[in-house]
Order: C-alpha cells, then structure tokens, then sequence
C-alpha cells in the first residue's frame, strides 16, 4: 500500500514539473533530451561507493532542485529554472520507479529499500 501511495505521489510531482517546464520558452524536445542527464551523475561511482553515493544524490535531491528552480526564477534566469526543473522531475520519475537517494552501502542501497527486491 505504501508503495503504492509514493508512487502516485511522485507521479504527481513528475507531472508537476511537466506543467513547470509548458510554462517556459523552450521546445519540448529539450525535455525529453535533458530528463535522464542528471543519471550521469552515477560516474561518480567510478570514484567508489561514498564518491557515487554523494554526486548521486546531489543530482537527485528534490530539495537542491527546488533552490535552482526558485533561484532562477527569483533572477529571472529561464536556463536555471530548466535546470531546476529538470532534476525534479527526474528525480521524482526515478521514484516511481523504486530508485531512491543512495546510501554509501552501494548503489543498490537507498532510501526507498534495496533496488531488486
């Protein structure tokens, strides 16, 4: 059940940063472009476990997404409101799909459970 409710819930936020993204000047083929760049932020995992885990969730938190969201907005910057709005809504589609913020256990290890299980 609970799963079930985190999954509606991030939909929900995916589809908000949808309507986010219709609201500035870009085409849209910008966003389907950029929605899986914040996933090469898994390089880090080269470095080891607590390297990966760290730039992983840096590209991953909703909140740092929110701040550079606000920010370019508060500047009137539309590329960091994209960018803003491009890790939140990555973020939010990779919870629904049961990947959440790393521990640095390993990349299977996050705060949603253990991916594969």
């Amino acid at each position: 059940m609970m799963n079930t409710i985190i999954k509606l819930e991030e939909t929900a936020l995916f589809i908000l940063g949808i309507f986010l993204f219709n609201h500035l000047n870009y085409d849209w083929w910008w966003f389907l472009v950029l929605i899986l760049a914040p996933d090469l932020s898994m390089i880090g995992y080269v470095f080891g476990n607590k390297m990966g885990a760290f730039f992983y969730n840096l590209f991953h938190h909703k909140g740092i997404a929110l701040l550079i969201y606000a920010l370019g907005y508060y500047l009137s910057i539309e590329s960091l409101q994209l960018a803003g709005i491009i890790l939140f809504s990555h973020s939010a589609m990779d919870r629904v799909f049961g990947y959440g913020l790393k521990y640095e256990k390993g990349f299977k290890y996050t705060h949603l459970g253990e991916i594969g299980k």
